[in-house]
């Protein structure tokens, strides 16, 4: 899916884009990083079938999810669809950005998405792999 950051609340939505996907790739190669805890207490939510695995800049921040289950794939899409992964990518983003208290300034300053973009042809390439016969050794 696609997250296209609102310029309207952020100066330089290029540079910060490319500030999050650094620092995304910073946390995700060193599983040590004090940052990791935070992170994964994001994700939870998404539940343990569920990875984010890459972030990558184009026009906006590509975010790249692997769902180990048909009904991870289902459940991340009904999140998306009710508007409930918003919250958790602009958290992910304002942790990536460097924009997040710590434990004695809880503040958060997150990091407002305009628009979260997951095509049905991208999710129903997920149903399709899934049902297929490599997603069924898989599952």
């Amino acid at each position: 899916m696609d997250a296209e950051l609102d310029e309207r609340s952020i100066n330089d939505v290029g540079q910060t884009e490319n500030v999050i996907v650094s620092q995304w790739r910073e946390i995700s190669a060193d599983e040590q990083h004090e940052l990791r805890d935070r992170f994964d207490g994001i994700v939870r939510p998404l539940g343990f079938e569920t990875s984010l695995v890459v972030l990558r800049r184009a026009n906006s921040i590509a975010l790249y999810f692997i769902c180990l289950t048909l009904s991870a794939v289902m459940r991340l899409r009904d999140r998306w669809r009710s508007q409930e992964l918003r919250p958790i990518v602009e958290h992910l983003f304002a942790l990536f950005s460097g924009d997040i208290g710590t434990a004695l300034t809880p503040y958060w300053r997150l990091i407002p998405v305009k628009r979260l973009s997951w095509p049905l042809t991208d999710y129903e390439r997920c149903l399709h792999f899934f049902s297929s016969e490599q997603g069924m050794q898989i599952a």
